[in-house]
């Protein structure tokens, strides 16, 4: 145990100590705690435990385990919940705009209560798309002695002797739409997409932030790739008790000891090198912000170009997080990154071991399910960011899986994603097409919405590499195709994407990094002089008008407060 001596006192005694804490103790003694409870360090142990989504619905159950090792190592824990927005069943409709807006609540209430009570420590259980960065963002931004744990994904379906996620069920209905699938068919899938609770199984936006939190230094090792319904949670989350009061006692290494310049350029590079979900462009950006770090989409795209692609994961490629779980998790692909020099080997974790020493006793790839980096899949990465006249600021593409990596066609604009599926399940768009959804970035959605809906039942028609979709909006981690989405600035701030009009020439060239709009200067100009604001059905009000007035731009992460936020028990604000 590291000498205490120097060290402040515990947050918590702000609400224990002292005369006039006596009804304090009287709230504390409400809950059955005795003197020696109240003696100890505050430890909050947040989930996002519901019945939203099987992502998260045995988190209360895994947080148990965390807790008894709280108590074992000598806190009192002290449990409570936030809020979670399934991306899944909020997909396609109005209720998609509530999902990112759910990462900035999700920090801000777990804020609130770790402020409110004065707790000196922190444990999070995250298990969907938004609430994994959400745990993390709140964490860096309190700086208390704090541990991520992913919740786990579920185990992989089977259908007809073959391996299936909810992907399938989106591009199947696409294939019914086409008449290339029965109605009965696409139910057996609906049954049989997800046989146990968990997130996704595939490298979606879930695992590839669990995989990002172990890459940080944030999580515990091995916490990322275990299935949800795995027997080593219950010691993962003993251990993230004992750990999180080893750090308690030690002074750190705290949360913005770990989010680093370099920390966050190794994040990117595990979301590269494993083909991983676009969003973890918008949310590594988001965590640097909370440590006062400007990390932009410029920067993610630097780390982007430089890291091949080694992990043959869903939706570009074969395996899942379990499959990678089978040969060691991440710290194969971390081993092999570092043998390449892609990575920083020596940033600190939450263990005490450098990031290098964590994945040293790894075994080497498989070279099918992970490549070796001396003979990857690709050579420059999974996510590729383009620039050009039609997003100075830059916007994403995934082409782990892609067949091509050029198109040029015709814009087909809309306004909306309603406009655009009412097109799309009509079928009334045609090869080679440019397919505009604009209006959708977080500011004019607001909310950005995810685009899963389109793209699914685009690629389920057949169509997913012979038109190519354009967006402010986002995707989903499991999208596949020639989808260019986070088009920065937005048409809403009044982005170039404003100005494209039906049969304009758009140009994605992924394989040098740009994307244009074939329309002369002056015509541009001339545009821009007669643009007028999107008009909106009805006037935004609640969550949403809040939103829409304080979120700033996807290149920096749609963020919504100043950052670099620090807390010290005796502040006043």
């Amino acid at each position: 145990m590291s000498d205490t001596s120097n060290r402040p006192p515990l947050r918590s005694r702000i609400t224990t100590d002292g005369l006039d804490r006596t009804p304090h103790r009287g709230f504390m003694r409400g809950m059955g705690l005795d003197d020696a409870a109240i003696a100890r360090p505050f430890v909050g142990i947040v989930t996002t435990a519901n019945e939203t989504s099987p992502c998260n619905a045995n988190l209360g159950e895994q947080a148990r385990h965390a807790y008894a090792g709280v108590q074992e190592a000598g806190g009192t824990p002290r449990s409570f919940t936030t809020i979670s927005v399934s991306d899944g069943i909020s997909m396609n409709h109005q209720g998609m705009k509530c999902s990112l807006i759910s990462r900035e609540v999700i920090a801000d209430s777990i804020e609130l209560v770790m402020r409110g009570h004065a707790y000196d420590a922190l444990i999070g259980y995250g298990g969907c798309d938004k609430n994994l960065p959400a745990i993390m963002m709140a964490m860096v931004r309190l700086n208390v002695p704090s541990v991520f744990l992913h919740g786990g994904s579920t185990l992989v379906g089977q259908w007809r002797g073959k391996p299936m996620t909810l992907i399938d069920t989106y591009e199947g209905v696409g294939a019914v739409q086409a008449g290339e699938m029965s109605e009965e068919e696409l139910a057996g899938m609906e049954r049989a997409a997800m046989p146990t609770i968990g997130a996704c199984p595939g490298q979606f936006t879930a695992n590839t932030m669990a995989m990002v939190s172990e890459t940080l230094g944030i999580a515990l090792p091995g916490s990322a790739t275990a299935p949800a319904v795995y027997v080593e949670r219950e010691a993962l989350g003993r251990l993230a008790g004992h750990t999180v009061m080893e750090i308690l006692a030690n002074g750190g290494p705290l949360p913005r000891d770990l989010i680093t310049r370099k920390s966050l350029e190794n994040a990117c590079a595990m979301v590269s090198a494993t083909g991983g979900s676009t969003n973890a462009a918008l949310h590594i950006p988001a965590i640097a912000h909370e440590a006062g770090i400007r990390f932009t989409l410029e920067d993610v795209a630097e780390v982007f170009a430089r890291t091949p692609l080694i992990a043959n994961m869903q939706p570009g490629g074969k395996y899942y997080a379990e499959d990678v779980h089978r040969l060691g998790g991440i710290k194969v692909i971390l081993k092999t990154l570092l043998a390449g020099e892609y990575l920083h080997g020596d940033t600190p974790t939450i263990t005490g071991l450098t990031l290098a020493e964590t994945a040293a006793d790894a075994g080497a790839p498989d070279g099918d399910i992970i490549h070796d980096a001396r003979d990857p899949i690709s050579p420059d990465g999974g996510v590729v960011v383009l620039k050009g006249n039609l997003a100075p600021d830059g916007a994403l593409i995934k082409v782990a899986g892609l067949k091509k990596l050029v198109h040029a066609g015709p814009a087909r604009v809309f306004d909306s994603e309603e406009a655009c599926m009412a097109a799309i399940r009509a079928q009334d768009y045609h090869e080679g097409d440019v397919i505009i959804i604009r209006n959708e970035g977080p500011k004019g959605g607001p909310g950005m919405r995810e685009m899963l809906g389109p793209t699914a039942v685009i690629y389920g028609q057949g169509m997913g590499e012979k038109v190519a979709l354009v967006t402010d909006g986002r995707f989903s981690g499991a999208t596949r195709g020639m989808c260019v989405g986070y088009v920065s600035p937005e048409a809403g701030a009044g982005g170039p994407l404003a100005l494209v009009v039906d049969g304009d020439v758009v140009r994605v060239d992924a394989s040098a990094r740009t994307m244009d709009l074939l329309v002369d200067d002056a015509e541009m100009a001339r545009r821009r002089e007669s643009l007028k604001p999107p008009k909106r059905k009805r006037p935004l009000a609640g969550v949403l008008q809040k939103y829409a007035d304080q979120v700033g731009s996807a290149h920096l992460g749609a963020v919504t407060h100043a950052g670099n936020v620090t807390w010290d028990r005796d502040d006043e604000i």
